[in-house]
């Protein structure tokens, strides 16, 4: 699903932006005062940007760079507002969970199969925290090597819907072979704009050792060749309780 906007005067359409009118000077008043005076406590604990690839599961033609302002919770678990770049203007298009190889030993198979494994996206230098020294996040890229992921993407930009469409769709992670392979000029045009080379990074994340164990459950489609779509249907609502 698909929608095209007739332009709103704003050139919103030219830039990627959803339609609508600029910032009023009264509202930038307002969200100035929100910054100074309300607490924002959860997007402070943000503390890593990752910036990677990700396909979407129904189509994995559809490759986009994505970037995740993550917040570690405690050590087995993280979780990442995604976005579609890092500029000021960037737009919300998810949320990804990542968990340690450990909890997701606990999950029933049929959640399982949600998610994707995180050890090739690691190894292969397609994940990197942009600006930062490999030597100085080698041990949380050791520990991500062991984790799984489950990526909602809620926006679609990259068909150019200039608003949140439809159903969320489930996000695959890159592998190494078949139709999880990523585009060659996405990542050379992620390498060019951070100034490094996935090559390099290969390189230095040789010593990274391998999970003992990726469970096959993950990444479902490897071995099945099959994804999962959601699909909005019309139901009956549930009734409320009467009082008595």
């Amino acid at each position: 699903m698909s929608v095209t906007y007739a332009s709103d005067g704003t050139g919103a359409e030219k830039n990627g932006n959803p339609p609508g009118k600029p910032l009023s000077v009264g509202q930038q008043i307002l969200d100035k005062g929100a910054q100074m005076l309300q607490s924002f406590k959860p997007i402070n604990q943000m503390s890593q940007h990752a910036c990677t690839f990700a396909l979407y599961s129904h189509d994995m033609t559809r490759q986009i760079e994505t970037h995740h302002l993550v917040t570690r919770l405690n050590q087995d678990f993280l979780q990442a507002a995604v976005y579609d770049s890092d500029d000021s203007n960037a737009r919300l298009i998810g949320v990804e969970y990542i968990i340690s190889d450990t909890i997701f030993e606990t999950l029933q198979p049929e959640e399982q199969k949600l998610w994707h494994s995180h050890a090739y996206e690691i190894k292969s230098g397609l994940w990197i925290h942009p600006r930062m020294p490999e030597m100085v996040v080698m041990p949380e890229l050791k520990n991500l090597a062991k984790t799984y992921g489950k990526f909602w993407c809620t926006w679609q930009t990259d068909r150019g819907d200039k608003l949140p469409l439809g159903p969320p769709s489930l996000m695959m992670s890159p592998q190494s072979e078949g139709q999880g392979v990523v585009k060659s000029d996405l990542v050379k045009k992620r390498d060019d704009n951070y100034n490094i080379s996935k090559d390099d990074m290969i390189k230095s994340r040789i010593e990274i050792p391998e999970p003992e164990w990726i469970n096959p459950t993950a990444d479902y489609w490897r071995q099945h060749n099959k994804c999962f779509e959601i699909a909005v249907e019309s139901t009956e609502m549930k009734k409320l309780t009467e009082f008595p």
